[in-house]
């Protein structure tokens, strides 16, 4: 390795032991603590990428690489991950894999880039959205790999779609006979508790595959952990998670010192992914959920809508949060080019803040104080809240507290069994 080479990717300090290859949902997730790298603010956290660099890519010796990851995998100094491994001759990457919205990140919802090869590395791209089971490790197996590496920064929502690739990409790894190596980023609303109703399996799709709350509080690898130990078991993957150093389960993402880059479209800042928990249940309906405006997710609203809504919201004395009422006009999606009328959100507390219950709360006093209100045909709301109960206890009028009531149950069993998985103090 030249002294240039060096110069360019001058990580320094150590993962330490992250666990055997196969070892299950036990296998170990990385020393505690890492030097920091040349030029870090001190106290910022170390990503698991960063630890994996800091060990020389051990953890990838010998195999043959593909990554799956999308333009939020950057270094601390917003370099893009495949651009460091395809410099690095100790890694031989060979493949790299767009999820939705895709590997650079120019697609919308639902859609993503297609397969093609990346211009600044020369690598084949494939395309794992809407692929699965036997047609994704048919991909893997195309590839070449011998290791799959995960590393897309999540927003901590049961209904985004990263978490279930890297499900989907371990269950398809299994089956192709590939490892899994998952590289940590922090969960941006942090990862005290989990929060919201729990999927139900009839209600399975691509935004919730199995049994965890809405607000999961998880971060990527404690989610690999807790799929291959509670979900995976008929075929567990070879997994091994490189963890963080320097996060904790309080933290927002404002604390970690790290650089934001949007997820996915809008997702523009770790503002909108505060609210997003709540609000995207707003898919689930006739309103706007923002997209299309500046501030997606933090506003809610559609044509006919005014004052009444935020002052109805207010009313429900919901912590951590005020209502004020909103007006904007979509450049795109629901409500294009229309005047809406609605509420912004503004988070106040965000300690106290529960999106899972404030997007409730919208979703009840929308439908008291405007006679347009109304669920998508095709109950899409049933997808993303994971059951039919909470459409159906919002239409026969039920309060906040009483469709909380109504999961507390599940929440609290899945809260039991995620606790097995956590890595972080």
């Amino acid at each position: 390795m030249t002294l240039s080479r060096r110069g360019v990717l001058g990580l320094a300090g150590a993962i330490g032991s992250a666990g055997a290859l196969g070892a299950g949902p036990r296998e170990s997730a990385g020393a505690a603590g890492a030097t920091a790298p040349v030029g870090a603010a001190v106290g910022r956290v170390r990503t698991g990428f960063e630890r994996l660099a800091a060990d020389g890519y051990a953890a990838l010796a010998g195999q043959k690489v593909g990554v799956v990851t999308n333009p939020t995998g950057i270094t601390a100094d917003a370099r893009h991950l495949v651009d460091v491994l395809h410099a690095d001759e100790r890694v031989d990457l060979v493949a790299v894999f767009g999820p939705e919205h895709g590997f650079r990140g120019t697609a919308q919802a639902g859609g993503s880039e297609g397969a093609s090869r990346d211009p600044a590395t020369g690598l084949p791209v494939y395309d794992t959205y809407d692929k699965s089971g036997q047609k994704l490790a048919d991909v893997f197996t195309a590839a070449g790999i011998d290791t799959v590496v995960f590393d897309i920064q999540d927003v901590g929502a049961r209904f985004y779609t990263y978490i279930w690739t890297l499900y989907d990409c371990m269950r398809a790894a299994a089956l192709a006979g590939k490892a899994v190596v998952v590289l940590d980023r922090p969960n941006p609303v942090g990862g005290r508790r989990a929060a919201g109703p729990v999927l139900e399996r009839p209600y399975a799709s691509f935004v919730g595959r199995e049994p965890i709350a809405l607000a999961h509080g998880m971060t990527a690898a404690e989610l690999a952990r807790l799929f291959n130990g509670e979900f995976l078991t008929d075929r567990p993957v070879g997994l091994r998670t490189v963890a963080m150093s320097g996060w904790r389960r309080e933290s927002f993402f404002g604390e970690t010192g790290l650089p934001w880059v949007p997820p996915s479209p809008n997702m523009p800042t770790p503002d909108t992914a505060l609210a997003y928990a709540g609000t995207c249940l707003f898919e689930g309906t006739n309103l706007s959920e923002g997209r299309g405006t500046t501030t997606p997710f933090e506003v809610v609203g559609a044509e006919g809508l005014d004052r009444r809504w935020a002052e109805a919201a207010n009313a429900l004395g919901l912590p951590g949060v005020w209502f004020r009422e909103a007006y904007f006009t979509p450049t795109f999606s629901k409500h294009v080019g229309k005047v809406c009328g609605g509420v912004r959100l503004i988070v106040h507390d965000r300690e106290a803040f529960d999106p899972v219950r404030a997007g409730i709360g919208l979703l009840i006093t929308a439908r008291r104080v405007w006679s347009g209100f109304g669920w998508r045909a095709d109950h899409w709301i049933d997808r993303l809240t994971g059951s039919d109960r909470v459409r159906t206890l919002v239409d026969a009028g039920a309060d906040v507290d009483e469709v909380a009531g109504d999961w507390a149950a599940g929440l609290a069993r899945f809260g039991a069994v995620r606790e097995e998985y956590l890595l972080y103090p």
